[in-house]
């Protein structure tokens, strides 16, 4: 009986000494994987006080705020305020620069040098430039510079666009500094990783396909082993610019359960009225909604969806793929093989649906390895 107690007293002891150990192990563990996901809002304002007010609205369900106003971007005062704002919230933030100023606003610089030290991991990085993607695809330009005049063929358009985004200045100084480069994009997805982009915001709006579209910047970082997340844009062109808080709460679900790291709400211009921008208390309440869904038992009812079929289109075809007659690099409208990769594309995602990711043929990535199944553009697909 002496031993028997003594046998009890020992695993009491343990108990109590290592039930704590486990506890906050899960507890760490669990707390790291849900900072693998980020969502928020952006803020596309001029005031601190109007991003304090928009800061102390979402703080309770978002962990993540995006500086994206070149206003506040060129005011040290400004910026740094919010930052902390945004910190003191426990929100990690991200901040938006058209470009990094060598010159005219030379303090960029020593900003960056020091952001990470003075905020550490809840300064995520620079969200570089806007839709580089789809200003090449429309307007031919990588910042008001056209930079597609006399190509002589794809491949010739995709390497100029790689090398000038690549080596511009802004980019080199945040590569220097190891610095994450983020933006928004609706075409293109694949050259922006290409070109340096860490992770790319697919913009979920408009009418464009969710389905195509997350498959295509899924698709890119998939193979490219990058991140990816998604943005919920306008869909109208005038007030109230965002769909319903229903309809946006789809989008940022469907995000979710493809993979999405990051998932953001845009919010600019400012609505008449209106002091948080253009979201609605209906915006605000599927925000809420969302956040509880990710974090509540019930998440598991998201069920994530990988890809795991790949639609492989040809080496630097740099198709816009929103309709059948989108340009190719700006310079081209659809050649003799875009039919049948429409046809095809389209056969596959109607298939697929959210398993499908939509890469490009490019002997630089192993991409074999990471697919179930692969269909090249002129596949038979039935």
């Amino acid at each position: 009986m002496k031993l028997i107690g003594t046998l009890l007293l020992i695993a009491l002891l343990v108990s109590v000494v290592c039930l704590p150990i486990v506890y906050f192990y899960y507890k760490i563990k669990n707390e790291a994987s849900e900072e693998d996901f980020f969502f928020g809002v952006s803020f596309g304002l001029n005031t601190t006080s109007e991003a304090k007010l928009l800061i102390d609205k979402v703080k309770g369900y978002t962990n993540l705020f995006v500086i994206n106003s070149w206003d506040v971007t060129i005011n040290k005062t400004a910026l740094n305020e919010i930052c902390e704002y945004a910190v003191n919230a426990e929100m990690h933030f991200m901040v938006f620069f058209d470009f990094i100023s060598h010159s005219t606003y030379p303090w960029h610089l020593t900003w960056l040098d020091t952001a990470t030290e003075r905020w550490g991991s809840k300064f995520l990085g620079i969200y570089l430039y806007d839709e580089p993607g789809g200003k090449l695809i429309d307007e031919g330009q990588w910042r008001g510079e056209e930079i597609l005049e006399n190509v002589s063929d794809y491949s010739d358009a995709a390497n100029r666009v790689v090398t000038k985004i690549s080596s511009g200045r802004s980019m080199q100084d945040l590569k220097n500094r190891s610095i994450p480069a983020f933006t928004s994009d609706y075409a293109l997805y694949w050259f922006d990783y290409l070109a340096g982009y860490d992770a790319i915001f697919v913009e979920l709006g408009w009418n464009h396909s969710r389905t195509k579209h997350v498959a295509l910047d899924r698709g890119a970082a998939n193979v490219q082993d990058k991140d990816w997340g998604a943005i919920i844009v306008w869909t109208y062109n005038n007030p109230p610019y965002l769909a319903s808080g229903e309809q946006i709460l789809q989008d940022m679900i469907t995000a979710y359960r493809a993979g999405a790291k990051y998932v953001i709400v845009f919010n600019y211009p400012k609505i008449k009225g209106n002091d948080y921008g253009i979201l609605e208390e209906e915006h605000f309440t599927a925000m809420k909604t969302f956040w509880d869904l990710t974090r509540s038992p019930q998440k598991d009812s998201l069920e994530k969806v990988e890809g795991e079929v790949a639609f492989v289109l040809p080496k630097d075809y740099g198709w816009g793929l929103r309709q059948p007659d989108d340009k190719i690099w700006y310079r081209w409208g659809p050649d003799d093989l875009s039919p049948m990769i429409w046809d095809n594309m389209n056969k596959m995602i109607e298939k697929y649906d959210l398993r499908l990711d939509i890469i490009y043929n490019d002997t630089k990535f192993d991409f074999e390895k990471k697919y179930s199944e692969i269909y090249f553009w002129n596949s038979t697909i039935d």
